[in-house]
C-alpha cells in the first residue's frame, strides 16, 4: 500500500540505455563526464567526480584528503561523526587509518549536535564529517565556523539529501567535499551510482586518479599529481596514488544527466507530500517528526515514538507490516550499538542518549517523486489507530 521507494524510470532511460548497450559504449566516458559537468552546476560546485556509488564516493572522499596538498591527515588522527548515519559513512575511516569518534545527534533534526562536538575536538581531531541525514540539512554554517575556528576540515555525507539547501546554497558545497548517492531508493537513480563535489583543483585530480587504480589516465597535462611526460605510451601505465577501481558505468552517466532534468519536479513532490505529512502531526504529543533544518529534501519520513507510544515500536512496525506499509529503522540508528564496532578503530565513546532514543524508538517510511498525500493520510490513519488501540 505505501513501499519506502518506487521507480523514477520511464522510457527516456530505457531508451538512452538501449542506445548505448547497441553501440557497445559501455565504460565510463563522455557522458559520464556531461553528467559531471551538469551536476557540479547544479550543486554549485567547481567539480564533481563520478563513483560507482555512494559508499565508494565516501572512501575515495576520505582517502583522498590523505594525499591532499592542504590536508595534513597522518595514521591515528581523529575524524569526528555522528552517532546516526549508514555504516559507509564510518568505513572509510578506518580503511583509511583514521579513528573515529562518535558524537550524539540532536532529536529534533537527527543530526550531529554542534554542542557535542566542542566537547571533543583535541589535537588530533583532524575532521568534522557532517551527515544531512534524510534530507535534511545539519547546520552547516555553523559548522563551518567551528571548523574554521579550529583549524579542522568540514565533509559532508550529503548521500541522502540532494537538492537540500541553507540559505539557497546546495548541501554536498559546504565543506571542503560533498559525497552523493543516486541508489535506487535515493532522490535521483541511475541504477548504482555516486558523486563527490569540491571546489578544489588538487583534490578533483586526486579523486580521478584514486577512482581508477591510481593511474595518471584521465589527468590533464598541466595538473598538481604528477607530471605528464610527451610519450603518451609511456603514460598508458604509469601509477602515482595507491588507488580502487570505483569507476561508473557510461549507462549510468546517461540516465543520470536525463534523471537530474527531471529532478526539480520530483524535488517539488517531495517537499509537497513533507508539507502535508508535517501537518497532518501538528498537535501529536505521542510522534516526534524530525525538524526541518534550513530546506530539507525529504529522504523519508521519520517518527520517534514518545510519551504514551512508548517503548512500542516494535509492536508497531508489525502493524505497519501487516498492513502493507514499508518500514525501515532511522538509517542504522545508534551505529555504536552494531556488532561490527568490535572490528572498527574508534574513540572512547561519550554518552550517546539521543542515539539511542532513536535507535530503540525511531522508524522512517518512504517519501516518493510523486503526489502521496492520499497515501499519506492513510497511513496516518493507520498511525492513529495504533495509538487508540494502545493507548486505551
Amino acid at each position: 500500500m505505501y513501499p519506502l521507494a518506487t521507480t523514477t524510470w520511464d522510457e527516456k532511460e530505457i531508451a538512452v540505455a538501449t542506445k548505448l548497450l547497441k553501440s557497445g559504449n559501455l565504460t565510463m566516458g563522455r557522458e559520464v563526464q556531461k553528467f559531471e559537468k551538469q551536476f557540479a552546476q547544479y550543486i554549485g560546485t567547481r567539480y564533481a567526480v563520478m563513483f560507482n556509488s555512494g559508499s565508494s564516493a565516501n572512501l575515495a572522499m576520505i582517502t583522498a584528503l590523505k594525499y591532499s596538498q592542504s590536508s595534513n591527515i597522518n595514521s591515528e588522527d581523529q575524524i569526528i561523526v555522528p552517532a546516526v548515519s549508514w555504516s559507509t559513512t564510518y568505513y572509510p575511516v578506518n580503511q583509511s587509518g583514521l579513528v573515529l569518534d562518535f558524537v550524539d545527534i540532536n532529536l529534533d533534526t537527527l543530526n550531529i549536535d554542534i554542542c557535542e562536538i566542542e566537547k571533543r575536538i583535541n589535537s588530533r581531531t583532524k575532521v568534522i564529517f557532517a551527515v544531512n541525514l534524510l534530507g535534511n540539512p545539519s547546520n552547516l554554517i555553523d559548522l563551518s565556523k567551528l571548523a574554521k575556528r579550529h583549524n579542522l576540515i568540514l565533509l559532508e555525507d550529503n548521500c541522502e539529501s540532494l537538492g537540500a539547501s541553507i540559505h539557497g546554497k546546495k548541501t554536498g558545497s559546504f565543506g571542503l567535499m560533498g559525497s552523493h548517492s543516486f541508489f535506487f531508493s535515493h532522490h535521483i537513480c541511475t541504477m548504482e551510482g555516486g558523486m563527490v563535489t569540491t571546489d578544489s583543483k588538487n583534490l578533483m585530480e586526486i579523486l580521478v586518479s584514486i577512482r581508477a587504480h591510481g593511474w595518471t589516465r584521465g589527468l590533464a597535462k598541466s595538473n598538481t599529481i604528477h607530471k605528464i611526460p610527451k610519450d603518451k605510451w609511456k603514460n598508458l601505465y604509469t601509477f602515482v596514488l595507491p588507488g580502487y577501481n570505483l569507476r561508473p558505468l557510461e549507462l549510468s552517466g546517461a540516465i543520470g544527466q536525463i534523471q537530474l532534468k527531471k529532478y526539480p519536479k520530483f524535488l517539488k513532490s517531495r517537499k509537497s507530500n513533507a508539507s502535508y505529512f508535517v501537518r497532518l502531526f501538528e498537535g501529536s504529543s505521542n510522534y516526534r517528526v524530525q525538524k526541518e533544518f534550513g530546506e530539507s529534501s525529504w529522504f523519508g519520513f521519520s517518527l520517534i515514538l514518545q510519551n504514551k507510544l512508548l517503548g512500542k515500536r516494535d509492536k508497531l512496525v508489525k502493524f505497519l507490516n501487516k498492513n502493507k506499509v514499508d518500514t525501515r529503522p532511522v538509517v542504522a540508528g545508534n551505529f555504536t550499538l552494531n556488532p561490527v564496532m568490535e572490528h572498527l578503530s574508534y574513540k572512547k565513546l561519550p554518552k550517546l542518549k539521543n542515539s539511542d532514543i532513536v535507535h530503540d524508538q525511531g522508524f522512517f517510511i518512504g517519501n516518493h517523486h510523486n503526489d502521496k498525500r492520499k497515501d499519506l493520510k492513510k497511513v496516518y490513519d493507520l498511525l492513529m489507530q495504533f495509538e487508540r488501540m494502545s493507548t486505551k
